[in-house]
């Protein structure tokens, strides 16, 4: 009996449909704010150094500027893929599960981090195993 325990242990659970709808518009609300973010950083950096004649010192520090918010765009597509990566799997019946383990990711987790694709056990495996 207890092997028929542990075995219903390993499979998922499944996300109700309200909780996967909830969890849905969280991540198309990131999204949306994330576009915007970069929609915005695109006009600040196009922005910079366009006002009239500048000494060594403020062109260098433009420079830096436009890195830095190149940077940032950078990170930003990095977190875009993320929810739409998140997005596919509700789409497609994975999300909520573990791709490590294939075992459910708990609702908290997924509240906290709505594009997690691994339990907490696994993260925290492969976090180690990365150090």
């Amino acid at each position: 009996m207890a092997k028929a325990a542990s075995a219903k242990k390993k499979e998922p659970d499944k996300l109700d449909k309200k909780t996967l709808q909830r969890l849905k518009k969280v991540l198309l609300k990131e999204r949306e704010e994330i576009i915007g973010g970069v929609k915005q950083i695109y006009e600040s950096s196009k922005e910079i150094g366009q006002d009239g004649i500048q000494d060594i010192g403020d062109e260098a520090a433009n420079i830096y500027n436009k890195q830095i918010l190149l940077s940032l765009n950078e990170n930003e597509r990095m977190r875009l893929q993320e929810v739409d990566e998140a997005l596919d799997r509700i789409e497609n019946g994975s999300y909520g599960v573990c791709e490590e383990c294939g075992g459910a990711i708990g609702l908290k987790r997924l509240e906290a981090r709505s594009v997690a694709k691994y339990c907490v056990p696994c993260k925290t495996k492969l976090e180690k195993l990365k150090a």
